[in-house]
């Protein structure tokens, strides 16, 4: 965009969105993927921005019959009509495949100059691609998918939704990171690596101080795991607390330490605050001696 010299807007998705992911009304693709409803909520969202500034009209990259759920011709008529969008919507990469629209009429787009691309192969993009000088690496490769298509994100996701009324980004970026667990109504989370360590401290750390639009208005206590003496994860337990969930996310944690085969280890867990940073924090370290977990075991509690 920078390159063209195309103002970029950026909408960050909310519980809103969410909340048709949640539910949506034309349901779900493969995964989790309500490509429909999404289609619908971006449009919505283009439409309120062009509002305010001022475009006369919203244009996509759609190919018609690229995606099977939300790029053939009913889907497209669909989600325009339910976006408040009936024949404003151009698609510059299929437009003459399609019925012609408001701004084509009007002349505010010379529908000559448009394509007629379809189907799921992507050599005519990259050749218009290369036409204008945009090279290969300047654009997402063709693999590339959303996150709610691939099994092991929706699973998680889909546990999210079956265990919580309320779901917040904060939830939803925790599942981008480390290995999740299932023990009844307690959540587990298990760092892979130093990276992920940081990321599951800097997003269970006490909310002290963030407030305003765009702060996250609540997050739960949960308690933080490390193998004490070896190289340890950081693991995160959620929901209950009870004395059982609290040994098999100490046992996890050894599992994924560098105790290796230790038949004990000590293990050190404490409570990071979700609302306010309490001065008894650190006074409520606790430790406990476990053996590391079974595969077996793992397995059957993995998401």
């Amino acid at each position: 965009a920078k390159r063209f010299g195309i103002p970029l807007v950026r909408v960050e998705s909310g519980e809103e969105y969410l909340d048709m992911v949640k539910k949506p009304k034309y349901g779900y693709g493969s995964g989790m993927n309500p490509c429909i409803d999404c289609r619908i909520y971006m449009l919505r969202e283009a439409k309120r921005i062009a509002k305010e500034v001022g475009a006369n009209f919203i244009f996509t990259g759609d190919v018609l019959g690229e995606r099977p759920m939300s790029q053939h011709r009913k889907a497209l008529e669909l989600e325009e009509k339910e976006a408040g969008l009936e024949r404003m919507v151009l698609r510059p990469l299929s437009a003459k495949l399609l019925p012609e629209t408001i701004p084509e009429q009007k002349g505010w787009v010379d529908r000559d100059k448009l394509c007629a691309i379809k189907g799921k192969s992507r050599k005519p993009q990259i050749a218009l691609a290369n036409k204008f000088g945009i090279r290969e690496e300047e654009y997402p490769t063709p693999s590339g998918g959303c996150l709610l298509t691939y099994r092991e994100f929706a699973s998680k996701l889909r546990d999210l939704f079956d265990h919580n009324e309320r779901v917040t980004m904060r939830d939803v970026r925790l599942l981008k990171i480390g290995r999740h667990f299932r023990f009844g109504s307690s959540k587990i989370i298990v760092g892979r690596n130093e990276a992920e360590n940081m990321l599951l401290l800097d997003l269970n750390k006490p909310l002290q101080g963030l407030r305003g639009r765009g702060a996250e208005p609540y997050r739960p206590e949960v308690y933080v795991f490390e193998v004490l003496d070896y190289g340890s994860p950081i693991t995160i337990l959620e929901g209950e607390k009870s004395k059982e969930a609290i040994e098999v996310a100490a046992k996890l944690t050894a599992r994924y330490s560098d105790a290796g085969a230790k038949e004990e280890v000590l293990v050190e867990y404490k409570p990071s605050c979700g609302a306010e940073l309490r001065e008894d924090q650190e006074q409520r370290k606790e430790r406990i001696v476990v053996s590391p977990m079974d595969e077996n075991e793992v397995a059957r509690l993995r998401i």
